[in-house]
């Protein structure tokens, strides 16, 4: 027998009351994860250097769950200009919607210098987001004007395991979410973030792009209220291993009223994936001090920390691109390279023929961001 779609619990949110003896226990080690994370990333002199490749394999992640099929290795050899035969046009699609996410996180990174998180932020963020090939049809940065359903490819509403917010309730919606956004009386942060967080994917304002907005969200609101000294906190990596419960939590909410079931789901990943982002900024710490004494003693070249940088920054790219970028001249650039490339420490991805430029991989470092040996 076919189940009935789950509706948008209208009139229920913010929720009136959640079980805090369950929620309580959870609180305080999801704020310690934090906590520890954030002082690492305070100890970090160029964490924004250090930590880029974590913040583009959040983005694969995040646009993994709604069916993309890219690794990050390959939206980094796209990047560098790659031409490898078996990178084919969808995967080219699926890199250009990895590298949008990037750039509205990186944008709303910067508005947030000046002025708090807001609908018109995120409208702003979603034009940026459906930038190109597959958003054209997708009306870049504003909501939706019609009704909505989340379900298998192309089934009808009927079919739908779930059905968002009435197109009428839409803007008083989203108005009701803004006031409880910028709401400070909630009893924890981390509660108000995970019903933040729900709420938006429940309401699904746009025809596309909702579940990557409603992950940006997350970072963006813990720096906001102060939990990190940078919007720099990955949390796909959980929703992603645990997908089919995420969705599961998500519609539990407007099926049966269960916020706080919700709620103790998004702590516990929270104190999972603190644990997870820690070990894998201390990895890519120790790398980078292990990596520099290696290519102070290689090149003996007043340079070297410029090189290294660039590899941690661009841990795939084209030769002329170091040459342009690194801040080397050119033939201690060139030197340097041979240098990497004949110590091993820098793999090559495609051979410079002619006028087609070399590409060369970090390798260590992109293990350490994708969690496994994938060079």
């Amino acid at each position: 027998m076919a189940t009935q779609p789950v509706l948008y619990h209208l009139g229920k949110f913010p929720p009136k009351e959640l079980d805090w003896p369950k929620l309580v226990p959870l609180i305080g080690p999801a704020i310690g994860g934090l906590g520890r994370y954030d002082g690492l990333l305070s100890a970090i002199p160029n964490a924004d250097i250090l930590l880029s490749p974590l913040t583009t394999q959040e983005a694969v992640l995040s646009s993994k769950i709604e069916g993309t099929h890219v690794t990050i290795g390959e939206v980094l050899e796209i990047e560098a200009g790659g031409e490898s035969e078996t990178i084919t046009q969808p995967k080219r699609d699926d890199v250009e919607e990895v590298l949008n996410y990037r750039k509205a996180m990186r944008a709303c990174t910067e508005e947030m210098k000046q002025r708090p998180l807001s609908q018109q932020m995120l409208r702003t963020a979603h034009g940026l987001l459906m930038q190109g090939v597959r958003g054209r049809d997708k009306t870049p940065g504003s909501y939706r004007t019609e009704q909505n359903w989340i379900g298998p490819k192309g089934c009808s509403i009927s079919e739908a395991s779930f059905v968002p917010v009435p197109l009428e309730h839409l803007r008083s919606g989203m108005d009701d979410w803004e006031s409880y956004l910028n709401s400070t009386s909630e009893f924890d942060i981390l509660v108000q973030l995970a019903i933040l967080h729900v709420e938006f994917e429940a309401l699904h304002p746009f025809k596309d792009g909702n579940g990557r907005l409603g992950r940006m969200l997350i970072p963006l609101f813990m720096f906001q209220r102060k939990l990190l000294a940078r919007p720099v906190f990955y949390m796909s990596g959980y929703l992603e291993a645990k997908r089919e419960e995420y969705q599961e939590r998500l519609r539990a909410v407007s099926r049966d009223g269960d916020w706080t079931g919700w709620c103790a789901f998004f702590l516990q990943g929270v104190k999972e994936q603190a644990a997870e982002n820690e070990r894998k900024a201390r990895a890519i710490l120790a790398l980078y001090g292990r990596v520099k004494e290696q290519v102070v003693d290689i090149t003996h070249s007043q340079h070297a920390i410029r090189a290294i940088d660039f590899l941690f920054n661009t841990p795939i790219f084209a030769t002329p691109t170091f040459v342009t970028h690194s801040g080397i001249p050119k033939p201690t650039a060139n030197r340097i390279l041979t240098l990497l490339r004949d110590e091993k420490l820098l793999q090559t991805v495609q051979e410079g023929r002619g006028r087609r430029a070399g590409i060369y991989v970090f390798r260590e470092l992109l293990n350490i961001a994708e969690g496994k040996e994938v060079f």
